[in-house]
């Protein structure tokens, strides 16, 4: 009997499958039955009985509602989009700098690396409930941290905005950069895991190629942005991509979703504001993702 042996293409296939599988087994036995009634909901009014529920099909009545007649929604999702478009070049640029300096060699190296992922740590759900069981007190808010750091830094936007006015800079970039500046505390907060996959990226570029770049004479700019940048662009996709998941994950769109479904108990329109939400999001990752896949550089 002649065994056929697998190509290496089929071998690449067969890992890949292999290292989805867990989420596809999760996929199918705890997460396709809901997906599937959550479709059903969006186009039925569920009412309570005493003995469960009963659903009414009602076509797109769900759906007509959301977007026409709740007073909230369109304007909490456009403002959820506006935001996300705003945030998403602000967190990448600051995560592949931070990522960029902790990959140089330094004492106290872990330390500062630790220091940057703490923030996601303490922004996860055991935190929360553990903060909301009483077991830790955290004092203030984020507004409140953002604002003290600028008291200490005796920082003032308008002076950045006037410096770089006089620069020559266009108003609209000026603004963006203040912005920037005075939600630090929000963007340090929300690129942790952002900064690990940069630094992973950073790791893999091979010594080599900075050395050549040297012996040729170029510069930390140029090499910056003929190595380093081309090298780790495929994680600026995988960053980008997590990153508008992230910002949508804890949004008010998400909060206008709950009220809707367990404080007006009205599940039809819950779940038609959820499929919304999900077909806006998908849409906004594949032309996003496709742009910037179209520049990106694979090294093989």
């Amino acid at each position: 009997m002649i065994k056929r042996r697998l190509t290496l293409t089929q071998k690449r296939s067969l890992l890949g499958i292999f290292f989805i599988l867990p989420w596809l087994i999760g996929f199918v036995f705890l997460f396709l039955t809901p997906l599937l009634e959550s479709i059903r909901f969006s186009f039925s009014e569920l009412k309570v009985a005493p003995n469960g529920f009963t659903l009414e099909f009602i076509g797109i009545e769900n759906f007509r509602a959301a977007l026409a007649v709740d007073p909230d929604f369109n304007r909490v999702l456009t403002q959820s989009v506006l935001e996300m478009v705003y945030d998403v070049p602000m967190i990448l640029f600051f995560s592949l700098f931070t990522a960029a300096l902790l990959n140089q060699k330094f004492r106290g190296r872990s330390v500062a690396r630790a220091v940057f992922f703490l923030p996601v740590i303490l922004a996860s759900g055991a935190v929360e409930a553990a903060q909301q069981s009483g077991l830790i007190q955290l004092t203030g808010s984020s507004e409140a941290a953002q604002e003290l750091a600028q008291q200490q830094m005796g920082f003032d936007p308008m002076i950045v905005i006037r410096m770089l006015g006089n620069a020559g800079i266009p108003l609209w970039f000026v603004e963006y950069i203040a912005e920037a500046i005075t939600r630090i505390y929000e963007i340090i907060s929300s690129s942790g895991v952002q900064i690990l996959i940069f630094l992973a990226a950073l790791q893999s570029v091979p010594a080599s190629m900075y050395e050549v770049a040297k012996i040729d004479g170029a510069t930390a700019y140029e090499s910056f942005w003929k190595i380093t940048f081309p090298m780790v662009s495929p994680l600026v996709l995988t960053n980008v991509i997590y990153t508008i998941i992230d910002s949508f994950g804890d949004s008010p769109v998400t909060e206008r979703i709950y009220q809707t479904a367990f404080q007006a108990q009205n599940f039809g329109l819950s779940a038609a504001m959820a499929w919304l939400y999900t077909i806006a999001v998908s849409l906004l990752l594949i032309i996003i993702g496709y742009l910037i896949s179209r520049r990106v550089f694979y090294h093989n």
